[in-house]
């Protein structure tokens, strides 16, 4: 292409560009809401990071090789419990506040899937040991299903 048929593209876009903003113009206040949106959303994923009961991670493992965690970002509260099983693998008991409608447990490439008990209750069982995420869809005190992800953690 030359520089005519740069120029004859750009004329036309601005044209297009300039029938559509009359047509359907873009909401006042949406260019400030979608930037608060996704601060906010960014805010909720370092506040689940921040409200870890048990200081860092490198002190998950005990001599009792057991763990609680909690996660949270504010409107959505899981703990979750890490216990060595007798055959070198991991269980995973949690309980989350919310109504749960997915809940799956990532290591890398693997995944666990569990399914919500009465009063929020879910668990894993043969775990390998290594770090790993809960992810959920949780339903919210609106009905709006979201998602919930906690840092990741070791097992």
């Amino acid at each position: 292409m030359d520089n005519e048929d740069f120029a004859a593209d750009a004329a036309l876009f601005a044209r297009m560009r300039a029938m559509w903003e009359g047509v359907d113009p873009v909401p006042a206040g949406l260019v400030d809401r979608m930037v608060a949106a996704v601060a906010v959303e960014d805010l909720t994923r370092e506040y689940a990071l921040l409200t870890l009961v048990e200081g860092s991670l490198a002190a998950v493992r005990g001599e009792a090789d057991t763990a609680t965690l909690q996660f949270s970002d504010g409107t959505t509260s899981v703990l979750l419990h890490t216990s060595a099983t007798e055959d070198g693998g991991r269980r995973v008991d949690g309980w989350v506040d919310a109504t749960a409608l997915a809940i799956r447990l990532a290591q890398g490439e693997r995944e666990w899937s569990a399914e919500p008990g009465e009063h929020g209750r879910f668990a894993f069982e043969d775990v390998t040991p290594g770090v790993a995420r809960l992810r959920m869809v949780v339903k919210d005190a609106t009905g709006e299903l979201r998602d919930f992800e906690t840092p990741q953690f070791e097992v």
